[in-house]
């Protein structure tokens, strides 16, 4: 009973009226009409619905066996869709995944992070993992080479993203990535490990709102500054990333 209730909790909050329209706004300017858009961690389908919506072909990304019924239903029959029931990261292979059944969207392949969220974010104190599943995992890169680079990724798997971004060896267009107040040296670790890949630009977006804390793209030493910094007193939210435009050399 409690899992179905943790399914209902996801679907009155993600699916509620007019959410899709405001997801739509915000990833217009990363997605077009024929984009490829990977959603790591889909939980039950809205934001490939927004993707879905604006046009883009959609790796829908998913390894709860619990909620896949539900995204199926609810996205998977879609044009342009394909799920996969797995999970992203450094290495495919298998993992066990914890499993929340009463807060679902926070099952996590991260077991370090979860102590970490639970002592130092208090809108976590209630969470409780009860059991675990194993699941299989594959990795951006083998992700790519299978379906393609996408223009967009959304990336949300509950303090595995640097993980996930440690199985991508190529930069990616722009890409968001969560972050949760009291383990903020993952979002750190990504921000780290992108400028490996090329130069970036980023921006923010605090918990469930769909507009841009600054209107001015930061760099990678401002925006690891605010992590370390003011970001602390946000609960949760989501980094964005997108390529820096190219600096012409002058010409000799």
């Amino acid at each position: 009973m409690r899992r179905w209730l943790g399914v209902l909790r996801s679907l009155v909050v993600y699916w509620r009226p007019g959410r899709q329209r405001g997801l739509r706004t915000l990833y217009a300017p990363f997605v077009a009409p024929g984009d490829l858009v990977f959603d790591v961690g889909a939980h039950l389908g809205d934001r490939t619905a927004a993707f879905v919506g604006l046009g883009a072909r959609v790796i829908a990304l998913e390894p709860q066996p619990t909620l896949l019924p539900w995204l199926r239903r609810l996205v998977g029959r879609r044009a342009g869709v394909t799920v996969v029931p797995a999970a992203v990261g450094p290495e495919a292979g298998v993992a066990d995944l914890a499993v929340s059944d009463a807060h679902p969207t926070l099952s996590t392949l991260a077991d370090g992070w979860r102590e970490a969220v639970v002592q130092e974010n208090p809108t976590f104190n209630a969470v409780r993992w009860n059991r675990s599943t194993e699941v299989e995992v594959t990795t951006m890169d083998a992700l790519i080479s299978k379906f393609g680079e996408p223009r967009f990724c959304k990336i949300d798997v509950e303090g595995f993203e640097a993980d996930v971004l440690a199985g991508l060896s190529r930069p990616l267009q722009a890409l968001s990535i969560e972050f949760v107040s009291g383990t903020l040296d993952v979002a750190e670790a990504c921000v780290t490990r992108l400028e490996t890949l090329d130069r970036y630009e980023y921006n923010a977006i605090p918990g469930e709102r769909r507009d841009f804390l600054w209107s001015e793209w930061r760099t990678a030493d401002q925006i690891l500054a605010w992590l370390g910094g003011d970001a602390g007193s946000v609960s949760s939210g989501d980094l964005y990333a997108r390529r820096a435009p190219r600096v012409e050399e002058p010409r000799r």
